[in-house]
């Protein structure tokens, strides 16, 4: 019988095998344990978020008490459309950031025409320190919502430790301005000043700048080849900017019961003034009636809560609710099914260029899609085409016009409404509609293209670089930047402008139902206000974006307010970038992101760059798109 076979015992490993095996056996322990804990701590994160987001949300949702008072304190500047994606703003809040800060204007006047129907909002205090200088066609369009939550009989309260004059125009629709004694309020009048680069150009680098233009009046590019402004620049300006400022005199007299001569006195006699009030500029303003009260801040809080509720969990001791936080209490009123017809807003901001541009920025192709998802739309009624735009590329402006004349063709009514500015290639994209509502200080006009050619030649010769060579036609390489010009290029370049302008005036000629040599004469690139454009036929009435969507809702016979919806027509963001905009804005994410570099990382590469006027000249000059040999501009670097 055969016995079972005894198992071997284990062989013994030699002990250098042991330690390293042992090694490798902790490594790969430390390894999965790494690995799990980042796992888990990932999806904690996400779980703290979505908890955080459906806690946002019921937050939003939660009512308010009676007798609460509106704190509206804008950061930054406003704007028709938010120039950074929701990403961006939404991580630059959390750490911190303001210094790209916007306030979109159709936010802010649909909280205070809100406020105005709320009974559960008692009162309205406005806090303007940190508002940026804006355009006066806002400003004066918030000033009338202000007037019209005064007139419903809410209290209207503005306090301040500082005010420049943009931000003194909302101040002074409040029943009481309260300034702190160590503040200032100066108003100090209105002015246009750039820096010239000829001599720095041309004598000392050896760039010649060659400028092709149509028109005196068109001085956006002066700065390139004159070393002050022109005469001609110099009686335009004026001209429009004391329209403005005298009606912005008159704005603050009426809504301070002063005489406006009083106030031009006082800013005449600035330095003579000041010295009387032994150099306190808040007893001067005080002095001035520009203020009610000087009242440090805690003394103003304490007002506030004799008048109001006191709450010691608020900020201020007293019930408050602030801007931010209302407008998300709006949103969340909102009913997500609405079947009413509709006027589509879509908002033309900014620089004119050709493509698809992001929001902030004028894109001939992006633009041109919003105004055909309107057109396409069948629940879309009417169009309201909201312009502040200095102008840009001539055909980027063509290509938004001809959808306005497509929408029109459709049989949807098209109706602008110019912002703060409305100038140039502006104009362009304005002028066919069926209707043109402006602010009395909106800038607008400046009809007249120009081309602006650098030339390098003689800044290679300063440093030994020299271009030659040849070619098989007169005009083979004639437009290099680095070869002297030929006269002959300058003629061709300069008959191509003048067939813009041409096109320019014709086309504003068959819109507006004029003769071409009467645009003729208020075009020549002049810049008019609103008042002086409506006076010269360019524009039709006066009025803000509720007067648009009043009249395109009209046009296509919608009824009455309630019969129809306003609907903004946008590029959507993300779901991502929703819920990112919503973590960031709760407290517990801007906690968290602003303990961390994620944010800082995830904002330098998200954050679009601003670039300024003098850039984008700049670049148009020197990019020849689609073969042309010179770009055509309408541009008008006007305003403030």
């Amino acid at each position: 019988m055969n016995q079972p076979v005894p198992p071997l015992p284990p062989a013994r490993r030699n002990p250098v095998a042991s330690f390293f095996i042992g090694l490798w056996d902790v490594m790969n322990f430390t390894r999965r344990l790494i690995l799990n804990l980042v796992f888990f701590g990932l999806l904690f994160l996400l779980l703290v978020m979505f908890v955080i987001a459906a806690g946002m949300g019921a937050g939003a949702s939660k009512s308010l008490q009676d007798r609460t008072t509106l704190v509206i304190a804008p950061e930054g500047r406003l704007v028709e459309q938010f120039s950074a994606d929701p990403v961006s703003r939404a991580l630059a809040k959390a750490v911190g950031d303001n210094g790209a800060e916007e306030i979109q204007l159709r936010d802010l006047l649909r909280v205070i025409e809100s406020a105005k129907e709320d009974k559960k909002i008692e009162r309205v205090v406005l806090e303007l320190d940190k508002l940026q200088p804006s355009g006066f066609a806002s400003l004066r369009e918030v000033a009338s919502a202000l007037q019209d939550l005064r007139a419903s009989g809410k209290q209207l309260v503005a306090y301040s430790e500082s005010m420049g004059q943009s931000q003194y125009l909302l101040a002074a629709q409040a029943d009481e301005v309260y300034l702190d004694p160590m503040g200032s309020v100066v108003l100090e009048g209105l002015g246009r000043y750039r820096q010239y680069f000829r001599t720095g150009l041309q004598d000392k680098l050896g760039v010649d700048v060659h400028l092709f233009k149509v028109g005196e009046y068109k001085s956006a590019a002066e700065p390139y080849v004159l070393d002050a402004a022109s005469p001609a620049s110099k009686e335009a300006d004026l001209f429009w900017m004391n329209d403005v400022w005298q009606r912005y005199l008159a704005d603050i007299a009426k809504a301070r019961r002063l005489d406006p001569a009083q106030l031009a006195a006082g800013i005449d006699t600035l330095p003579e003034g000041i010295a009387a009030a032994g150099g306190d500029l808040a007893k001067f303003a005080l002095q001035q009636k520009l203020v009610t009260a000087l009242k440090t801040r805690e003394e103003f809080e304490d007002l506030m809560i004799e008048r109001g509720v006191a709450d010691d969990d608020a900020d201020g001791g007293f019930r408050n609710v602030d801007f931010g936080r209302y407008l998300a209490l709006l949103d969340a009123r909102r009913n997500p099914v609405d079947s009413r017809p509709q006027v589509a807003v879509v908002v033309a901001e900014g620089e004119i260029s050709g493509g698809d541009l992001p929001a902030g920025r004028i894109g001939g192709e992006s633009t041109s899609a919003l105004l055909r998802a309107a057109r396409d739309d069948e629940n879309v009624k009417a169009v309201v085409l909201r312009v502040d735009s200095p102008g840009g590329e001539v055909f980027a402006s063509e290509q938004i016009r001809r959808e306005v004349v497509a929408l029109q063709a459709a049989g949807k009514p098209v109706v602008v409404s110019m912002g703060d500015l409305a100038a140039s290639g502006g104009y362009w994209i304005s002028m066919n509609a069926d209707r043109i509502y402006a602010d009395p200080s909106t800038i607008t006009g400046s009809i007249g293209i120009f081309g602006m050619v650098p030339n390098f030649s003689r800044a290679l010769d300063k440093i030994g670089v020299h271009t030659d060579g040849v070619g098989t036609t007169r005009f083979a390489g004639a437009f290099d930047v680095t070869r002297p010009m030929d006269p002959a290029v300058g003629q061709v370049i300069q008959t191509v402008i003048n067939k813009g302008y041409a096109d320019f005036t014709g086309r504003v000629a068959d819109a507006r139902k004029k003769p071409v040599e009467a645009v003729d004469e208020v075009a020549r690139g002049r810049v008019w206000s609103g008042a002086q454009a409506k006076e010269r036929g360019l524009v039709d009435a006066f009025g803000g974006l509720k007067d648009a969507v009043a009249d395109a809702a009209g046009r296509a016979k919608l009824g009455k307010a309630d019969a129809y919806r306003i609907r903004y027509i946008e590029k959507a963001a993300t779901p991502f970038a929703q819920f990112v905009s919503g973590f960031a804005g709760s407290r517990a994410g801007a906690w968290m992101l602003s303990d961390s570099g994620m944010a800082r990382m995830m904002l330098a590469r998200t954050m679009p760059e601003v670039d300024t006027q003098l850039r984008f000249v700049e670049n148009a000059a020197r990019e020849k798109g689609n073969g042309a040999p010179v770009k055509a501009l309408a541009y008008c670097f006007c305003g403030f």
